[in-house]
């Protein structure tokens, strides 16, 4: 075999073969109602695109500094100051092609062989795959519905070893929807300073938060934790810009410029066009990112109130992000017109084919019993799908 030992230690997406099945269908006519997208249907606020338009025709084309322009280091600071209360110079400061490359950026920096990463389970596909490009181990603290999905400090504490360079939290959460309480956080930060362990608080999420309730960063609650966490961020997710690959962290200004050291032997600067259509999401009027939040607070009432009236399935109730992560697990071992039902990857499968509805199966985010279905999607897609899921649980024998 020709390829290193860490290219082979790369698993293929699932889920990304999922998603290509289900677009080679549409391709051939098939009506499919998609819940698989992790990104806002909405378009790009116009002010937004204006601003990269104007980019454009002023010729902003060029090379940026590798870490951002300075304009747009200032504004995520000021943003962080006041989102969360947290203090940040520029210097501390680095903007990336999305979130997803600055949390491998973080983790290249920081963890080697012989290195253990704490990932909570259910937990973002990447995170693991990141961490064994990294020639680390990843080491999952198993959470429960019965505790929200979220760990609690006797399991964190179960699984620190003398190895533990890291933990990754991301609140709130991708595929679970949960979002940590300042308690909650206050209980784990107390632990990790303790161990002396780094915090990586993915809050890529932040702004979509439902029920009046509030989002907390850890980093926030003190400046102990606040020295051992790398916040990371992005405009992908709040500003439905998940095209523009803009992601930033905050956190430790040796690591940072570490980072960027390593952005600059790979990467070199984000999109120039793109870092100015962030300057002016962040800059901005916040209104369009408020609407979106309200508008997937509906489809989120909705659809989990449709998933818990049907046969065989219970789904929390989601706080944040724009997952519903529905409990699947009493319909395994059953069969659907004589096809049994053989875990999360199964059941999408027969859910794709025989009801033309693409889900995602639980088993790639750690969880087999359950599947991730994304409410960033029309009603009229949300109502449809429904009642196509509906019609295939009630068939199940």
């Amino acid at each position: 075999m020709v390829l290193t030992k860490r290219a082979q230690s790369i698993s293929p997406s699932p889920t990304l073969a999922i998603t290509a099945k289900a677009k080679a269908m549409q391709a051939e006519g098939i009506d499919i109602i998609g819940f698989g997208a992790g990104e806002p249907d909405f378009d790009t606020p116009d002010h937004i695109k204006q601003e990269a338009i104007k980019a454009i025709s002023e010729g902003f084309t060029k090379y940026t500094p590798t870490a951002g322009i300075p304009q747009l280091k200032k504004a995520i600071c000021d943003r962080f100051k006041k989102d969360s209360g947290l203090e940040y110079e520029p210097s501390q400061v680095i903007v990336s092609c999305g979130a997803k490359h600055s949390i491998y950026n973080i983790i290249q920096v920081l963890c080697e062989a012989g290195d253990e990463v704490l990932i909570p389970s259910p937990y973002w596909v990447s995170y693991p795959e990141m961490v064994r490009v990294a020639e680390a181990t990843p080491v999952f603290i198993d959470t429960s519905e019965k505790d929200n999905f979220k760990i609690t400090p006797e399991t964190l504490l179960k699984h620190i070893t003398k190895k533990t360079k890291l933990l990754i939290l991301n609140s709130p959460s991708n595929p679970t929807g949960q979002v940590y309480s300042k308690k909650e956080l206050e209980t784990i930060a107390r632990i990790v300073v303790d161990k002396g362990i780094w915090v990586i608080s993915d809050e890529i999420y932040d702004k979509l938060v439902y029920g009046g309730i509030e989002n907390v960063s850890i980093a926030s609650l003190n400046p102990q934790i606040k020295a051992k966490t790398l916040v990371v961020n992005g405009v992908s997710k709040s500003y439905a810009m998940t095209g523009w690959r803009i992601g930033y962290v905050a956190g430790d200004k040796e690591i940072v410029g570490a980072m960027s050291n390593l952005q600059d032997h790979s990467t070199s600067n984000p999109t120039s066009i793109s870092q100015k259509a962030a300057l002016a999401a962040l800059t901005g009027p916040q209104d369009a990112v408020k609407q979106m939040a309200a508008e997937f607070e509906k489809r989120r009432n909705y659809m989990v109130e449709r998933l818990n009236k049907m046969p065989g399935i219970s789904c929390l109730l989601p706080p944040g992000a724009f997952y519903a992560f529905p409990n699947v697990s009493k319909l395994y071992g059953k069969s659907f017109n004589g096809k049994p039902i053989k875990g999360s990857m199964g059941l999408t499968e027969l859910l794709l084919t025989e009801s033309k509805v693409a889900v995602l199966p639980g088993i790639p985010f750690g969880a087999d019993g359950y599947l991730r279905l994304s409410y960033a999607t029309s009603m009229k897609n949300i109502t449809g799908g429904m009642d196509r899921i509906e019609e295939f649980a009630k068939k199940v024998k």
